[in-house]
């Protein structure tokens, strides 16, 4: 028995679609497994670049407990964030807060930005024909290089660039993050 296989015995892999997911080793072609959150009223749009793993295994957006999105939109807010995921819709929506991510479908070795092969992009004109979206955001420079690549030749938008919320962004700590990203704060009480 091989590293990866007792690893595999001790952390027995997620579901996804109704398949165990492995959590690396191998590219997946995987398929988003839930839609964006928008209504007519949304007015700000924020984007990933495609879920982890444990937003996958949750089928919603920030799932991992460790990444900061949440806590961090809540601070931005100054409001409390439900636990639920319902609620988080909610929020949203009256916020007027659309959330989505640049990518449909690609391969990627479990949830690693940094192995996202064939993309294939989101259809962006199901929101931006829907609601009056001022500014959009991207959650990281994945998500900006793929909003670049593959979106902006479709609507001509340029997105901001925000510092990403995944664990992973060790180098920004909270008030960092909160330093760079209020300025959503400000042009969601417009």
């Amino acid at each position: 028995m091989d590293h990866r296989q007792k690893i595999a015995k001790l952390q027995p892999g997620l579901q996804v679609n109704g398949k165990p997911e492995k959590r690396g080793g191998e590219y997946r072609h995987l398929a988003r497994n839930f839609g964006p959150v928008y209504d007519a009223d949304s007015t700000i749009l924020i984007l990933g670049s495609f879920p982890s793993a444990r937003s996958r295994e949750a089928a919603f957006y920030y799932g991992h407990p460790r990444n900061r999105f949440w806590p961090l939109l809540g601070r931005l807010l100054a409001c409390e964030i439900p636990a639920d995921t319902e609620g988080r819709k909610k929020l949203l929506l009256e916020k007027r807060i659309a959330l989505w991510d640049t990518i449909e479908e690609c391969d990627i070795i479990g949830s690693s930005d940094s192995s996202i092969r064939n993309v294939i992009p989101v259809d962006i004109a199901r929101i931006l024909n829907t609601a009056d979206i001022r500014e959009i955001y991207c959650n990281g420079n994945t998500s900006h290089a793929l909003f670049m690549k593959y979106l902006y030749p479709v609507c001509g938008r340029v997105p901001v660039r925000l510092p990403s919320t995944s664990p992973a962004n060790a180098a920004f700590t909270a008030d960092r993050l909160y330093d760079e990203w209020k300025v959503i704060s400000e042009v969601s009480a417009e």
